[in-house]
């Protein structure tokens, strides 16, 4: 994931994601790159030194839309989230299978977090009624 400003989103991502940490944080020939993540599962960040965004508009354009992450207190992740001044994308309906929410980082990037509510495939991955 390429940005403008690395430490925003590490910011934007430290808050929703507390258990995350920096795995990795290095100055290469093409610019500061982060690994930010889990034992198990990072994200890869680097900053390419531009200064503003391309042309890529988000569900228009090929390209990145938004990153999800499963959750497991999705309630208390929209708290910091709000707390932390970050601004909500679209709201989403009711499911009974598992809950929803979207936040933008300060770069402008949509990230979606969802709790599932059960525990069968079927069910999470049901979108019928998305």
């Amino acid at each position: 994931m390429t940005v403008i400003d690395i430490d925003e989103t590490l910011r934007f991502l430290s808050t929703a994601l507390p258990d995350w940490k920096v795995r990795a944080d290095n100055i290469g020939s093409t610019g500061r790159w982060v690994h930010f993540g889990s034992s198990t599962h990072y994200l890869a960040i680097e900053d390419r030194s531009a200064t503003v965004k391309g042309p890529h508009e988000p569900y228009v354009h090929p390209g990145l839309n938004h990153l999800g992450f499963v959750v497991d207190e999705l309630d208390a992740l929209c708290l910091r989230m709000r707390s932390a001044g970050y601004r909500e994308g679209m709201e989403v309906p009711v499911h009974s299978a598992r809950k929803r929410a979207y936040f933008f980082d300060g770069n402008g990037n949509e990230f979606e977090f969802v709790e599932y509510l059960v525990e069968t495939s079927e069910a999470r991955n049901d979108y019928s009624d998305a």
